[in-house]
C-alpha cells in the first residue's frame, strides 16, 4: 500500500479515536448543550444508579439474565479451502500450540489483509491474494473479522475505509459490501467508522455505526438499514454521548450474548450496556478502571470482558454490577480479548504487533504469533493486528450467537 494512502488511513483512526475521547469529556463536563436539548426532547429517563455505576429499568431489581442456551460444538474438521502447512511455524519461544482449539483469523490491519494462522504458527489462508479483488476493488485496513455461523464466510470491518466487506472463505472473493470506501456519511448505504460487524444467523449483519451514535442492522444484499438503534440522522445531529437506546456514546461492539441479547461498547464515559433485540435497555455499567473500552463480550451469564484500548493497555473481567474480578496489563492498545474453551484469553496486542494467549490462573502469556513491538510482514510477523477470531466450529458467533436469529 502506498506510504500516503497508510499515512491517511493513520490520521483518520487517530482523529475518530481523539472525537471520540473528546465527546465524552466535554458531554461529562456538562457543556454539550445539544445533548442537554436532546434529552428534554425525548423525554430520556434518568434511570437509578447503584453503588457500582450501574443502572437497569428498576435498578437492582433488574431481572437476572436468562440461562444461556446450550451450543453443542462439534468436532473440528479440516476445512478444504485451507493451504497445507509447508514449515515448522513461525511462533514466540515458549509458545504452546495444545492450549489453541482451532486455526486463528486475524485482521492484519495495517498489513491490508486477513490471515488464518494454525496453532503451530504457519499460515493457512491470506485474503487478497493476487488475483482476489475486482478490477478497481481495494481491500484497505480491515479492523476487525469474524466469521458467520455456518463458515463459509467472513465479515471484515473496515472502520478506517468506511465498510463492511463479505468474503466468501472458499472463493476468496468479496461478495457484498455495506458503505462507499473511504465515504464517510450517515444515509443509505454508508456509514462512519464501522466497527465489529457480523453475520447473525439467518443472514442479517449488526454493526456498531462509531461516529453515526449507533446500532445498525443491515438485510444483505439491500443497501440501506433493516433497523436503526440509536439516531437516524447520524453525523448530522451532532455528537455522541450515552443515552441508550436513543444514542450511544461512539459505539464501537455489539457483541451477541448466548441468551439473545447484545454487549454494546461505548467508548465515550466508558460504558456496557445490555441491549434486547428490539432496543430495550436492560442495564448499563461501568468497566472498572478502564479508560477506552474496547470490544465487551460474555465470558458467561454475569462476567464480561473488555480491552482497554489504551497504553499502557489491559485486559479485565468484571461482574455486570462493575465489580473487577481479573486482570492483565502491559499491554499496548489491546483492542478484542476473547476467552477459549479451556478458560484461556485469546488478545490482540494491536500495537505490539502480536496476537497472545494467556492464561488467566497465572497471567502467564502461552501461545504467541508476532514479534514484540517489530511490525513486519514476513511470516511470523503482524502489523497492527486488531481482530480474531476462531475458525469454526469454534468461532465466535457459533458459540455465542445462536438465538440472535431473532434480529
Amino acid at each position: 500500500m502506498p506510504a500516503p494512502e497508510l499515512d491517511r488511513l493513520a490520521r483518520t483512526r487517530r482523529r475518530v479515536r481523539w472525537l471520540a475521547a473528546l465527546g465524552g469529556a466535554v458531554a461529562c463536563a456538562g457543556v454539550l448543550t445539544g445533548a442537554a436539548a436532546h434529552l428534554r426532547t425525548d423525554s430520556s429517563p434518568v434511570l437509578p444508579t447503584n453503588a457500582h455505576g450501574a443502572y437497569g429499568g428498576a435498578g437492582e431489581s433488574t431481572p437476572a439474565d436468562p440461562p444461556p442456551i446450550r451450543v453443542r460444538i462439534p468436532p473440528a474438521v479440516p476445512a478444504p479451502w485451507l493451504a497445507p502447512a509447508r514449515d515448522g511455524g513461525h511462533l514466540a519461544p515458549g509458545s504452546n500450540p495444545a492450549v489453541l482449539p482451532a486455526d486463528v483469523l486475524v485482521a492484519d490491519h495495517r498489513n491490508n489483509r486477513l490471515l488464518i494462522i494454525d496453532p503451530r504458527g504457519r499460515i493457512r489462508w491470506m485474503f487478497p491474494r493476487r488475483g482476489d479483488l475486482a478490477p478497481g476493488q481495494t481491500f484497505l485496513a480491515p479492523d476487525d473479522a469474524f466469521f458467520s455461523p455456518d463458515g463459509r464466510f467472513i465479515v471484515a470491518t473496515q472502520e478506517d475505509d468506511q465498510v463492511v466487506s463479505v468474503i466468501s472463505v472458499a472463493a476468496h472473493r468479496i461478495i457484498y459490501r455495506y458503505g462507499m470506501p473511504g465515504v464517510q456519511g450517515s444515509g443509505r448505504n454508508r456509514l462512519a467508522n464501522p466497527d465489529d460487524a457480523m453475520l447473525l444467523p439467518g443472514g442479517r449483519l449488526i454493526v456498531a455505526d462509531i461516529m453515526n451514535c449507533r446500532v445498525l442492522l443491515i438485510a444483505p444484499p439491500a443497501h440501506r438499514p433493516l433497523r436503526v438503534i440509536g439516531p437516524a440522522s447520524g453525523l448530522a445531529s451532532g455528537g455522541c454521548w450515552h443515552a441508550p437506546p436513543w444514542r450511544f456514546g461512539s459505539p464501537n461492539g455489539a457483541f451477541p450474548t448466548r441468551q439473545g441479547r447484545f454487549l454494546v461498547t461505548e467508548i465515550n464515559g466508558d460504558w456496557v450496556t445490555l441491549l434486547g433485540p428490539r432496543g430495550h435497555v436492560f442495564w448499563s455499567v461501568h468497566a472498572p478502571g478502564v479508560a477506552y473500552p474496547s470490544d465487551t463480550n460474555q465470558v458467561s451469564p454475569g462476567r464480561l470482558i473488555t480491552s482497554d484500548f489504551s497504553q499502557p493497555g489491559q485486559v479485565v473481567e468484571f461482574s455486570r454490577h462493575g465489580r473487577l474480578l481479573w486482570r492483565i496489563g502491559g499491554l499496548n492498545h489491546p483492542s478484542l480479548a476473547l476467552p477459549l474453551p479451556n478458560g484461556d484469553i485469546l488478545i490482540n496486542d494491536d500495537f505490539n504487533h502480536r496476537v497472545i494467549v494467556v492464561n488467566p490462573a497465572t497471567n502467564r502469556i502461552v501461545w504467541q504469533y508476532g514479534h514484540l513491538g517489530v511490525p513486519g510482514r514476513s511470516p511470523g510477523y503482524l502489523n497492527d493486528p486488531d481482530g480474531v477470531d476462531l475458525v469454526p466450529p469454534y468461532s465466535f458467533l457459533i458459540r455465542n450467537a445462536a438465538p440472535a436469529r431473532h434480529w
